[in-house]
């Protein structure tokens, strides 16, 4: 058996401690705080929340006053990067659209043309998703504009089936290398028990699945009483 370390965030005794050490199976630690971590712009988001266009992603860009170069409605390729007239290639992937707006300002202006300037409006997002599976009506991918909660996440995939599990709904996170994972109520959070947690590009989010909750087994038999999210990291 893998020799898991789990640290479990949040209050979820009634202990005043910050931290205590519960060893069930493997090493957990116990710590205060109720989220996992946010992504950093690495793990292609932030917790400012703007967004980093990826491949394939579809741009309408708009030169203003220039009638010679119309709005133009434009695909990312695989590899980051787009093309535009009388600038030429440009890596997008991973700027944000007013950083690559900047970049045809600077393209444009370098062919003399006097102060261009450039808007860019994102039509279709393909890079920044999250996944939504298990037992909920539509699962699929879907964007992630802005700020997104979990409550929200479960609406667009259509709301849970007659057979989920509201006890059990599980968010994977990868951080910097690292895979975080937490069990939330979706119960409790339509109740408002607690905060609707934020979810980000690239995290997945298992509803009513009982393979994604044997994550917190050993966890659970030592705290059968969940009033807070738990939130533990895997290595």
């Amino acid at each position: 058996m893998l020799n898991i370390r789990l640290i479990l965030v949040g209050s979820l005794l009634l202990s005043g401690c910050a931290s205590s050490r519960i060893e069930p199976d493997g090493s957990v630690t116990r710590l205060e705080g109720t989220t996992m971590p946010a992504p950093d712009r690495t793990d292609l988001t932030a917790v400012a929340r703007p967004y980093y266009i990826g491949p394939f992603d579809e741009l309408s860009i708009d030169v203003v006053g220039i009638n010679e170069i119309p709005q133009r409605e434009i695909q990312v390729d695989a590899s980051g990067r787009l093309s535009f007239p009388f600038v030429g290639t440009i890596e997008a992937s991973g700027k944000t659209p007013a950083e690559v707006a900047k970049l045809i300002e600077n393209g444009l202006r370098a062919r003399y043309i006097r102060d261009p300037q450039v808007t860019i409006n994102l039509t279709k997002t393909v890079s920044q998703v999250v996944t939504v599976d298990g037992e909920v009506k539509e699962p699929g991918m879907y964007p992630v504009l802005g700020h997104m909660s979990l409550l929200r996440a479960v609406a667009a995939a259509k709301g849970t089936t007659e057979f989920a599990k509201l006890d059990d709904v599980v968010v994977l996170r990868t951080v910097q290398g690292k895979t975080y994972a937490a069990l939330y109520n979706l119960k409790a959070l339509r109740q408002g028990a607690y905060a609707d947690p934020e979810v980000f590009a690239n995290d997945i989010v298992m509803v009513g699945d009982s393979r994604a909750r044997h994550i917190f087994k050993d966890l659970l038999s030592v705290l059968p009483l969940l009033t807070t999210p738990l939130v533990v990291a895997l290595q």
